[in-house]
């Protein structure tokens, strides 16, 4: 597959996504995937997972936890068979209604026409005190770690 197929694939997964079609997305996946996060304390769906049953629960998993207020790829950039994807997002913990931001970058492998890789980038920090219940200490909400 072409550098430019693999930017196409990439986009239709993100269109997927946007629009909550994530069977339409999971239908774009290699069985066998590779899904990689930063494993974050106290955010269920981070860590690393392997192939579609587990990506489909991340993907669970992520919904039950967290809302999108805003999620957009800015840049693909493609070699060979990879394609790195840079962007921005915002979204909402559902138990503790903090919001966080930040830009993030995604690291695809296509094979076979399908996305065989992928691995984030983000600020985990951020994501980590907004998924810290309120009474976690004043430490936190001024932007120090909370003291245990």
């Amino acid at each position: 597959m072409n550098e430019q197929a693999n930017i196409s694939l990439l986009k239709q997964a993100y269109d997927a996504y946007d629009k909550g079609d994530i069977q339409r997305l999971l239908g774009l996946l290699a069985q066998d995937i590779d899904w990689d996060l930063p494993e974050v304390e106290g955010i269920p769906f981070t860590g690393k997972r392997h192939g579609l049953d587990q990506v489909a629960d991340f993907f669970s998993t992520m919904a039950a936890c967290q809302e999108p207020r805003e999620f957009k790829p800015d840049r693909f950039i493609a070699q060979d068979d990879q394609v790195v994807v840079l962007g921005h997002g915002r979204f909402v913990v559902k138990a503790t209604g903090a919001e966080f931001s930040g830009d993030w970058c995604h690291i695809f492998r296509v094979a076979g026409g399908k996305i065989a890789s992928f691995k984030e980038y983000d600020d985990t920090h951020q994501a980590a005190q907004a998924y810290q219940p309120r009474g976690a200490g004043a430490g936190a909400a001024a932007g120090r770690p909370a003291v245990h």
